[in-house]
């Protein structure tokens, strides 16, 4: 049963009130939606989010909106969460959020969910008996990390601004390759069809996820290939990492792909 749907390159990735009607049965109980999107970067306007919800409330549809890249958006993108645009999803709408993305604390494992009081007494006990508790040290760090100077966080988010426009650039510089800008996250998510079926050093790979095999065997890169989102032909590149990785990665990958015939 869908949830949700990713719609087309061309429209950047966003779900669209259409979108979730045409993928809605009688089954339908939820809708996740997630705004800075992983894997596209996609974010969603104040008016694309308030038809979603109007559309989830007049369905009686529930909305899990996951804000884990709350902080990370770019350009004139601004993030806007669901049940503060639409109140009236509020008892209907379940946040997920964390610190691992905006505070890079992902070994930490610490988030949280804010919804309605028993559905998150009911996911405190079901908690409680799958993992016991987050460790009190994670706590602590993750409190110093909220409630500390933010400071780090404009720094973090002008870094891979600067990481998300050198890598459009490359990867806009690649023939063959298209690219919906990424507005959020730190994730590429570029469409590589066209060198499917092509060799490739004695290779010819038929999907992204052969494609993904020989990128690290030959080039010693990896991509997610876009089958584990549901969308053959693309894949999804990090620019969370170093300037200088950053560029030596895509440099490799336009080389190789180049060789394709």
């Amino acid at each position: 049963m869908p949830v949700a749907v990713l719609t087309s390159e061309a429209n950047g990735f966003r779900v669209t009130v259409d979108d979730l009607e045409a993928a809605r049965t009688d089954r339908t109980k939820a809708v996740l939606f997630v705004s800075p999107s992983n894997p596209t970067g996609a974010v969603h306007s104040r008016a694309e989010i308030e038809a979603i919800g109007k559309w989830a409330s007049e369905h009686g549809l529930w909305v899990v909106t996951d804000e884990i890249y709350h902080q990370l958006v770019y350009g004139d993108a601004e993030h806007h969460s669901l049940p503060v645009v639409v109140p009236e999803m509020a008892e209907r709408a379940v946040v997920l959020n964390g610190v691992s993305k905006t505070y890079a604390m992902t070994g930490w494992r610490v988030g949280w969910m804010i919804g309605p009081p028993d559905v998150i007494s009911g996911a405190a006990n079901y908690q409680s008996h799958t993992t016991s508790n987050v460790a009190n040290v994670s706590q602590r760090a993750a409190l110093a990390a909220l409630t500390g100077d933010q400071q780090c966080v404009l720094e973090m988010r002008e870094a891979f601004e600067r990481r998300r426009k050198r890598a459009v650039d490359m990867l806009n510089g690649i023939d063959g390759v298209t690219l919906a800008e990424p507005r959020g996250a730190f994730y590429v998510f570029p469409n590589l069809s066209a060198h499917l079926g092509r060799d490739i050093r004695g290779r010819r790979p038929q999907t992204t996820l052969e494609l993904a095999d020989l990128l690290l065997d030959e080039a010693k890169i990896a991509i997610v290939p876009g089958e584990a989102f549901g969308l053959p032909g693309y894949a999804r590149l990090s620019y969370a990492l170093g300037d200088d990785a950053l560029v030596e990665g895509l440099t490799r990958l336009g080389d190789i792909l180049s060789e394709g015939s």
